[in-house]
């Protein structure tokens, strides 16, 4: 009866503990999913999804169970939610983040439990220099390295001076950092705005008309981004005061800034013309999925994190505890990536080409942006000789 009883008991024990245990890939995904800027993470949500759809719905023949957590753009309630993924939904991977300060609040979690994560988007400067870790990889950039492609732009087209303007957060501080950094005119003056909430930037355009700058460059992503551009062209500035960006135009926020986003260039990693096979199949497919959307940066730079992801789960045939193994398959960038090759550098940050990016109409009569020239090729980050692996 003994034997019967710790039988049965050891019976229950399997029925109640996790299902197959080992047996599927768990993916933590931490995004903003509500309020103004979840268009932003909705974005990155299907392009993650269409990559899984690539890949079959499993890597390396295991099914593929991703958990979407809300971070409604905070970083308390950010890294609340990567602890949960971590300490209860003990997933193999966390990836996302959108902004700085939350994966900044959100980075001890996952390197303490030496869970993987990989920003697909926020790129602080801490995260290239003194906080690297073997256990965190980004499929972006880091922040200041988009701005300081602008800033080379802005040489080569001569401009001599410009003011500045950017949300006061972390990432609005490396943005402004980053054109610092290139541009080799005068800067007549830099404002910090309250962010996210501030959406009238009346009185900041009104100190860049009063500097005698020649030109602007912003740094607002999302409805930020739609509210500035529109008053800077409905303060008569566009014929006067040149406008420089990264990061304000994009194929989310383009629909709503119309036609004042013509004539704004910016930079970036990655524009959807971009022509390798890869890409040309993500964009055509991101369009037949989601009817009436266009693919962005950001879903871009998520796409490239599932495929990272894959790669690592390949290369150790599924076992996720073989940690070593993935890193170091990860550090490969062994994968066919939508912005063509790239490498890491040694704070896991990629070493890749920034381009000058242009607002055009399509071949359908509607505003896109296209691909202009190449303004920096293989660029490594200025923070990566901070960086101390451990």
């Amino acid at each position: 009866m003994r034997t019967a009883f710790w039988l049965a008991g050891a019976a229950a024990l399997v029925l109640a503990s996790p299902a197959f245990a080992g047996d599927t890939i768990k993916i933590g995904f931490v995004s903003t999913f509500s309020g103004p800027t979840a268009v932003i993470g909705n974005d990155m949500r299907n392009s993650f999804e269409l990559a899984l759809d690539h890949l079959g719905r499993k890597m390396d023949g295991k099914p593929v169970e991703v958990i979407y957590e809300d971070d409604g753009q905070k970083p308390d309630v950010g890294k609340q939610k990567t602890e949960k993924l971590v300490q209860s939904d003990k997933v193999d991977f966390i990836v996302g983040y959108i902004w700085s300060n939350v994966l900044l609040a959100s980075l001890k979690t996952a390197v303490d439990s030496k869970t993987f994560l990989i920003s697909a988007n926020a790129g602080p400067s801490q995260l290239a220099g003194e906080l690297c870790s073997p256990y965190v990889f980004s499929t972006s950039w880091q922040n200041d390295q988009t701005p300081q492609a602008m800033g080379l732009y802005m040489n080569q087209k001569g401009v001599k001076s410009v003011f500045l303007i950017g949300p006061n957060y972390a990432a609005g501080k490396d943005m402004l950092a980053g054109l610092k950094n290139t541009f080799k005119g005068e800067i007549k003056g830099e404002e910090y705005t309250v962010w996210p909430s501030q959406l009238d930037f009346s009185a900041e355009l009104s100190k860049a008309r009063a500097s005698g700058a020649e030109s602007i460059f912003v740094f607002y992503p999302g409805a930020a981004g739609v509210q500035f551009l529109n008053q800077y062209a409905q303060a008569g500035l566009k014929s006067t005061m040149p406008l420089y960006t990264a990061f304000t135009v994009d194929e989310l926020s383009l629909p709503l800034q119309k036609e004042n986003a013509l004539g704004v260039p910016g930079a970036q990693e990655w524009v959807n013309d971009l022509p390798n096979e890869q890409n040309k199949r993500f964009v055509a497919d991101y369009r037949k999925k989601y009817t009436g959307l266009r693919p962005t940066y950001y879903g871009a730079q998520t796409y490239d994190a599932a495929q990272l992801i894959n790669s690592a789960v390949v290369a150790v045939k599924g076992d996720t505890s073989k940690k070593d193994a993935m890193k170091a398959e990860m550090e490969k960038a062994n994968f066919k990536s939508l912005r063509g090759a790239f490498k890491y550098g040694n704070n896991h940050i990629p070493v890749q080409s920034f381009y000058l990016q242009d607002v055009v109409k399509d071949a359908e009569g509607q505003l896109a942006l296209k691909t202009v020239a190449t303004i920096v090729e293989n660029d490594q980050d200025r923070f990566h000789d901070k960086c101390q692996m451990k």
